[in-house]
């Protein structure tokens, strides 16, 4: 069924594409203030796509992304034409990102969220050492690695793929915990695990090994222990292509070559 709206916004990142992008829309189609507009159409790559649904997550607008950066795995293809039947038949995914509690070494604590994933990784030349608690259970008393990631199904093709974890379907119920260069255990890979799960990380020897934790964008530096939990309160909607779903596309990435 077609989507109806009244009004759209274009906003645009700062590279020189997607600026000129914007501009030729705007001529064509008219712009409304990004708050009051039913559909905002986010010109650029994939950071500039996460930084407008962080911005709009629980506001209940719609994103529409088309690509003016590089890889653009979570835009729609760009084009002037006929955009305002290719919203109304475009289809709508909506999720909730992960939410990132952390505590540093001077005891300050830090909150945000993640669309993509969530990682630590080491700061100094010494490896981490990482203690992981799911659901209140010790799951590994001691893994010793460059850097841990918990990855949405949406997240599952960026860092989490680089780090050779596994790609899910964006229905897919799960979470995929992915070691970054991982030397204890040896033969540890990751875990698949049920999006309703709280993780608990403890860095060990935080003062010798020092740990920094990311939530897409935000850093937090020296952690010592990070929670991190699927939240329920929050959504974010973004819009794709039927021909071009993001469903179907997180499907081809698992036989690309």
């Amino acid at each position: 069924m077609a989507r109806k709206f009244n009004s759209l916004a274009f906003i645009a990142s700062p590279a020189e594409e997607a600026q000129k992008a914007a501009e030729d829309l705007r001529a064509i189609y008219g712009d409304h203030d990004a708050e009051k507009a039913d559909v905002i159409v986010a010109l650029g790559g994939d950071g500039f796509m996460l930084h407008t649904l962080h911005k709009t997550m629980n506001t209940g607008k719609l994103v529409y992304g088309m690509n003016r950066g590089s890889v653009g795995f979570l835009m729609n293809r760009y084009s002037t034409d006929n955009l305002h039947q290719r919203i109304s038949n475009a289809d709508e995914n909506a999720f909730h990102p992960l939410e990132m509690r952390t505590t540093d070494v001077s005891g300050e604590k830090f909150t945000a969220l993640a669309i993509n994933e969530v990682y630590l990784f080491r700061q100094s030349y010494q490896a981490a050492k990482l203690k992981v608690i799911v659901d209140g259970k010790t799951r590994l008393d001691e893994l010793t690695c460059d850097g841990l990631l918990l990855a949405t199904p949406a997240g599952s093709t960026a860092y989490n793929l680089s780090a050779h974890g596994p790609i899910l379907p964006l229905e897919a119920p799960l979470l995929a915990l992915t070691p970054v260069s991982p030397f204890r255990p040896r033969r540890w890979r990751g875990a698949l695990l049920p999006n309703h799960v709280t993780v608990d990380i403890e860095i060990l020897e935080a003062d010798k090994r020092p740990v920094n934790a990311v939530a897409d964008h935000q850093e937090v530096k020296s952690v010592v222990n990070v929670r991190i939990a699927e939240s329920e309160k929050l959504t974010a909607r973004i819009l794709s292509d039927p021909d071009h779903s993001w469903s179907d596309r997180i499907l081809a990435e698992q036989f690309s070559n």
